[in-house]
């Protein structure tokens, strides 16, 4: 009677053992035509090109793919998440900040090291990122939108650190995308032995693994220490990460990629679903990927061209498609499910007149300093002969620089917080904002096509940002609609949206004159360095007609932030309006990111800020959002002009870096809700 089901059983386990040969097999070959590509045509009649670059990259790939595969397969199967890996939970960001740091700062350390480094980097954002979201087994959605906008910190924190010390980083931008390129088999020999170790360990928790797919409540009841195989797991998924970017930079999404595809195989060989064949399966395919996306990159843009573009940027792109289809699968909830939120109490109208007040007293302040302070300070009195063209040549000279700037910077922020205002209630979620739902973007990268092109101008920098922005905008709305929108899902598919077009820039930037790129790279931070009038103009019209449409519908954004049901019942058009209103958003995003180039958290920071201080209603949260996002960029721009004078950190930057510790207290602030 046992004799078919365990006949059954060994004829299974045959077919995933065949499927493994098979991959192996697919890497074979996959790593010939690897070999055969590059700037010589004889390379296996080279030894010296063969084992000192072919081979060493070719490792490297098989390496970093193995290594990212299983460590996003032990991500996703301890947090039972389909979406996390070593780039959604902010590990491969943390681990890329570390090292950076410590080139930065002229540490010279051996790549063991360095590996150390990073190790303790991405462990450190991990463990952030799963406290902050409420723990491995929170939800996707949360999880996710946690480790995108630490991510997002992260690279902002990167970003300043390679602008300040750009002599000291240099070559490490090309690198942070994920560069296979080796000089010799060293690196590998250090790091392989790291990697095996891991994957020994890893094998070793299979059963636990299995087990733990069940549930806690089994997996506890079963014997397993539930708490003690989350962080071993976790540790051992960290060190291959750490181990993979420390040999050949953050290579992005293989980690998502490679299980991902792994399961998908398990649905039609239900046997490799254990882990025991699960691991080896999503290690191998992690390989695959890299190595094919290394060689399809420079199949398709020659290997010269290659040379300049990381392998990182081709799997940064299939991991936002994997991302965006994942999100597309996911069940929704019941059309009243609503993401955790902050509540806050009712607030007096008197609170509302002061705190606006004291907003508009404080941008008066600031558009005041914002003209005082710089390379060149001066006095109240400059400003007024100025005024009345009676300046000296120097005052008139810095002032006719500094007016459009300081304008800039408070219109931009004022602009994106108004998107962040709309796109936080449609979305009914406090932790959105236009950066992460691909509309700023788009806007980059419409921008960045434009300004590396022979059509460089103002007005086809403003047609194409504005242009990038809606397109990625119809994108999101349009995959994330099925009979309706879910807002976990519009915010998933925003998330993986915006890696593409963030990677999609990265190889735009790197394929053009290499002149130009600190200057587009430091316009990309955000920055109002030589802004002009045209460039600020437009924002300031579109400013001025949103803001009072986007108060007209203060009473529907009120109603959409409940839920799904309400508005139907009380008779809104709630596609209808939402659609106007994020198209709205986007069209605000794109204009900013032609003021003052790309800057993060001012649309998410100001909404919640102004909805802290005056509570919930879109009446009193508009108008108090937008004066918070305007005081916020033009302090950061005074900052980035005067605090390293003549020196300048672009305003992006300091605005990431003051709205960072307020989006950690605000997810700490909600973890529970």
């Amino acid at each position: 009677m046992t004799s078919r089901p365990r006949s059954a059983r060994f004829a299974a386990s045959g077919t995933a053992v065949g499927v493994l040969l098979a991959l192996v097999v697919l890497l074979v070959v996959a790593s010939a035509w690897h070999l055969t590509q590059g700037t010589s045509g004889q390379v296996f009649a080279e030894p010296d090109i063969l084992f000192g670059s072919r081979l060493p990259r070719l490792a490297a790939g098989v390496a970093v793919g193995i290594a990212l595969g299983v460590a996003g397969l032990l991500m996703q199967s301890l947090s039972r998440n389909p979406l996390a890996s070593p780039d959604t939970l902010g590990v491969t960001a943390g681990a890329y900040f570390a090292i950076t740091a410590i080139t930065a700062f002229g540490l010279s350390v051996p790549i063991w090291a360095s590996g150390i480094v990073a190790f303790i980097g991405g462990l450190l954002a991990a463990a952030l990122v799963l406290g902050l979201a409420g723990g491995a087994a929170s939800s996707t959605t949360r999880l996710v939108l946690a480790g995108s906008a630490l991510a997002m910190a992260l690279q902002a924190g990167t970003s300043t650190l390679l602008v300040l010390f750009d002599e000291e980083t240099k070559g490490l931008f090309a690198w942070g995308s994920g560069s296979l390129s080796q000089l010799g088999l060293d690196n590998f020999a250090r790091v392989a032995p790291v990697i095996a170790v891991a994957l020994a360990a890893t094998f070793l928790m299979t059963r636990r693994l299995n087990v733990l797919a069940l549930g806690d409540d089994t997996a506890s009841s079963l014997g397993v220490p539930i708490r003690s195989t989350r962080v071993f797991g976790i540790l051992l998924s960290v060190l291959l990460t750490a181990a993979a970017v420390t040999l050949a930079g953050p290579v992005g999404f293989v980690g998502l990629c490679a299980p991902v595809l792994a399961r998908l195989l398990s649905r039609i060989v239900p046997a490799l679903g254990k882990h025991g064949l699960l691991i080896p399966a999503s290690g191998l395919i992690g390989a695959l990927v890299v190595i094919l996306a290394d060689a399809v990159l420079r199949a398709i843009i020659g290997a010269e061209g290659a040379i300049a573009v990381p392998t990182g940027v081709a799997t940064t792109i299939l991991g936002a498609i994997v991302l965006v289809v994942m999100a597309r699968r996911l069940r929704d909830a019941g059309p009243t499910r609503q993401p955790p939120m902050i509540r806050f109490g009712v607030r007096s109208t008197r609170r509302f007149v002061i705190v606006l007040a004291i907003g508009i007293a404080g941008l008066a302040t600031v558009i005041l300093i914002g003209m005082l302070v710089g390379a060149t300070p001066l006095l109240t009195g400059d400003i007024l002969l100025w005024l009345q063209q009676q300046a000296p040549p120097v005052v008139s000279f810095a002032l006719d620089e500094r007016s459009p700037r300081v304008i800039a910077a408070v219109i931009a922020g004022a602009a994106l917080a108004l998107a962040g205002t709309i796109t936080q209630a449609v979305s009914r979620n406090p932790l959105a904002e236009p950066g992460l739902l691909g509309i700023t973007g788009g806007a980059g990268l419409g921008a960045v096509l434009i300004v590396t092109s022979a059509w460089a101008s103002t007005f086809g920098m403003l047609a194409a940002a504005v242009i990038g922005a809606l397109l990625a905008f119809l994108l999101v709305y349009g995959l994330a609609w099925k009979g309706g929108i879910s807002a976990d899902r519009f915010i998933l598919i925003g998330i993986g949206v915006s890696y593409g077009a963030t990677a999609l820039t990265t190889f735009v930037l790197l394929r053009a004159n290499p002149w130009d790129t600190p200057k587009i790279y430091t316009w990309l931070s955000g920055t109002t360095y030589g802004r002009l009038w045209e460039q600020v103009i437009p924002l300031a019209i579109v400013l001025l007609v949103a803001l009072p449409f986007v108060i007209s519908q203060r009473r529907e954004l009120d109603i959409v932030t409940m839920d799904e049901d309400t508005p139907r019942l009380l008779g809104i058009r709630l596609e209808r309006t939402r659609l106007a209103l994020l198209a709205t958003a986007a069209l605000l995003a794109a204009l900013s990111v032609l003021a003052v180039g790309v800057v993060g958290f001012v649309g998410l920071v100001a909404p919640h800020a102004a909805r802290a201080l005056v509570g919930s209603r879109h009446a009193r949260v508009i108008p108090v959002a937008v004066v918070l996002g305007a005081v916020l960029v033009g302090v950061a721009d005074a900052v980035g002009r005067s605090i390293l004078a003549p020196a300048q950190l672009p305003a992006g930057l300091v605005v990431a870096l003051l709205g960072a510790p307020y989006f950690v207290w605000l997810l700490w602030r909600s973890r529970d809700a």
